[in-house]
């Protein structure tokens, strides 16, 4: 047998299917605020523009969602038979949003007439918006916790509508715009840049006060959460995220008032990243909120040991050319010259 008794593979795979979540959320979640920012960009040329400087690495991006669903599939079999069923609509409502906008991105260069123009982008920003927000129901939905009897779900079809994951689906469509504009402000200059500088700010304090609004609803879920953030010694963890969420938003304001281009992009990630450490530091050890942990969710050890030796391999290729695709399209786009720098 095939197997590695010095470590706990669940907790790696935890960790790399985390990974994985995160990289897709920071990584897909800017271009998808690229095509939710197109309800309110008024220049037919700069909606060019905005596609352009996403269009070499939109669909990498998304490379991190197969990854991650991938994963979860293979390794952690029970979690994906409770989660999906739990989550039907909202995840089947993502994956058509995602097509559609991929249709959309190819497509709309290719329309011959101005009102072909005007529906495939209005098709890029409905696809795009749905994926958002159907992100954020699904988040929503597992953070109240999914009813599992007997191993299997036991909850109905709608269980996953409710006031909070509205609230979280709103909050991860207002981020991601956030997302969205700050890219524009590095990646793009002249009246388009100042656009998305003058949005950013407004996102900004959507998004601050979202984070707040979701971050105090989370603990009245359940009392596990509530003892994580506010009970001893949860607290010494969860204190600092807030600490440092307000340190960047003032670093984030600081590089708007000074008109940097990288640092308001820079920070918007990090609100993110500091939003799954609290997410993370809320639901561990559970992989199906509130009864299913990681252990007892995973594959036998054999699969996860053999699944390892694969993604050690894929993992590195995935960020290779990542960060190649990065590199070579860097520097700024613009309408008559394409990429720069």
């Amino acid at each position: 047998m095939f197997t590695l008794p010095w470590l706990d593979l669940p907790l790696v795979w935890a960790g790399l299917i985390a990974i994985a979540v995160l990289a897709y959320v920071l990584l897909d979640g800017f271009d998808l605020g690229v095509g939710i920012l197109f309800a309110v960009e008024p220049e037919d040329g700069d909606r060019d523009v905005m596609v352009n400087s996403v269009a070499p690495v939109w669909d990498g991006n998304e490379t991190w969602l197969v990854l991650g669903g991938g994963g979860l599939f293979a390794v952690f079999p029970l979690a994906y038979a409770t989660i999906m069923p739990a989550l039907y609509p909202v995840i089947i409502s993502m994956l058509l949003g995602l097509i559609f906008r991929g249709v959309a991105f190819e497509f709309r260069f290719r329309a011959t007439t101005r009102s072909g123009r005007r529906l495939w982008d209005l098709a890029f920003f409905s696809g795009s918006t749905l994926a958002a927000l159907c992100q954020g129901l699904a988040l929503g939905g597992l953070l109240q916790g999914i009813k599992v009897v007997d191993r299997a779900y036991a909850g109905g079809w709608f269980d996953w509508l409710t006031p909070f994951t509205v609230l979280c689906g709103i909050a991860v469509v207002i981020g991601y715009a956030l997302l969205g504009s700050t890219w524009l402000i590095w990646r793009t200059e002249g009246p388009l840049q100042t656009r998305a500088r003058g949005l950013a700010k407004i996102l900004g304090i959507a998004t601050l006060a979202l984070i707040a609004a979701v971050s105090l609803w989370t603990p009245m879920l359940n009392p596990v959460f509530a003892d994580r953030w506010f009970g001893w010694p949860g607290i010494a963890l969860t204190a600092p995220v807030p600490i440092l969420v307000a340190l960047l938003a003032w670093q984030f304001w600081r590089g708007l008032r000074l008109c940097h281009d990288v640092t308001p992009f820079a920070c918007a990630l990090g609100w993110f990243v500091l939003c799954f450490a609290g997410l993370g530091i809320s639901v561990y050890p559970n992989m199906v909120p509130p009864s299913i942990t990681i252990w007892q969710a995973a594959a036998p050890p054999e699969s996860q040991a053999f699944l390892l030796v694969g993604a050690v391999v894929l993992i590195p290729t995935i960020l290779a050319y990542t960060f190649y695709a990065y590199w070579v399209f860097r520097g700024k786009v613009t309408a008559d010259t394409g990429y720069h720098h």
